[in-house]
């Protein structure tokens, strides 16, 4: 999101005294990128005020006095005179040590996560019925880690496409939550960035895990992507696995394949029962 750019920027000249306060003040920071990141400017764009070829507009002015803590008047002193200004009163660097707000809402979440988490770590292959593809079964390899106190997952498609030698494999990352006895995992595909599914399973109140059962909640990579919502079952694979084996395994089945469990393929039917108003887990 570009918030500074705007028509009334121009090509003028920049007086030195403006580009080298600028530098100055980012460099109380830990690298230009991190401004520009905090700021929602592009790269490009700044370095143009940094250079002086382009002239910052009143708005964007006005936004980088607020960032850095200084008033207008004041960033475009002569350089010595800023430099003497900003020794005698320290820039203000709130917004580079504060944690965004997205942030600080995912943090709230991982700490009133119930504890137990750590029997639901590892591998499992994820079931459910394409959404892209009607009528077939999609296994998926999916990793759930902690780090740093916070549960990660990563899901892996593998995928045989038309024209194509090697299967494709889609990658998605995303958290996880373990909430008032449900696990919430949302992810996001990491080559385009279109797409974004939340799934909720039930927790397993056994020792050993072996499934997980929820609903699955996307967008149809096909052409219309259509959202969609469909039931889905984790299979527990344990700790550690052989990934190249595993993912091999991974892909498109018929809906009525073998090579998947009866139990499976009976737990992911997207049925509704008579007197049911909502499409609902099946526990």
């Amino acid at each position: 999101m570009q918030w500074f750019h705007s028509s009334l920027e121009s090509n003028v000249t920049v007086p030195d005294n403006f580009k080298e306060n600028l530098r100055l003040l980012c460099s109380y920071y830990k690298s230009t990128s991190e401004v520009c990141r905090r700021l929602g400017i592009n790269r490009p764009q700044f370095n143009r005020y940094l250079n002086g070829t382009n002239r910052p507009s009143a708005n964007t002015m006005r936004r980088f006095c607020e960032f850095f803590g200084v008033e207008e008047s004041e960033i475009t002193l002569p350089h010595t005179q800023f430099q003497r200004l900003v020794q005698v009163r320290p820039i203000h660097k709130a917004n580079a040590s504060s944690v965004s707000l997205e942030q600080q809402h995912c943090d709230n979440l991982q700490r009133i996560s119930l504890a137990g988490q750590d029997k639901y770590l590892g591998y499992y292959f994820e079931y459910y019925l394409s959404m892209a593809c009607p009528g077939k079964i999609l296994r998926t390899l999916v990793c759930i880690e902690l780090r740093n106190g916070k549960m990660y997952f990563q899901r892996t498609e593998r995928l045989r496409e038309e024209g194509r030698a090697k299967p494709f494999h889609g990658i998605y990352k995303g958290v996880a939550y373990f909430l008032a006895d449900r696990i919430f995992l949302t992810d996001y595909e990491t080559l385009t960035g279109h797409e974004v599914t939340q799934t909720i399973l039930f927790p397993s109140f056994k020792n050993r895990v072996d499934r997980l059962t929820g609903l699955k909640l996307g967008v149809s990579g096909s052409g219309e992507r259509m959202p969609c919502c469909a039931r889905v079952v984790y299979e527990h694979l344990g700790k550690q696995v052989n990934k190249r084996e595993a993912l091999v395994l991974c892909g498109l089945y018929d809906a009525d394949s073998e090579q998947i469990d009866a139990s499976i393929r009976q737990a992911i039917a997207n049925t509704i029962a008579p007197g049911e108003w909502h499409f609902r887990a099946r526990f």
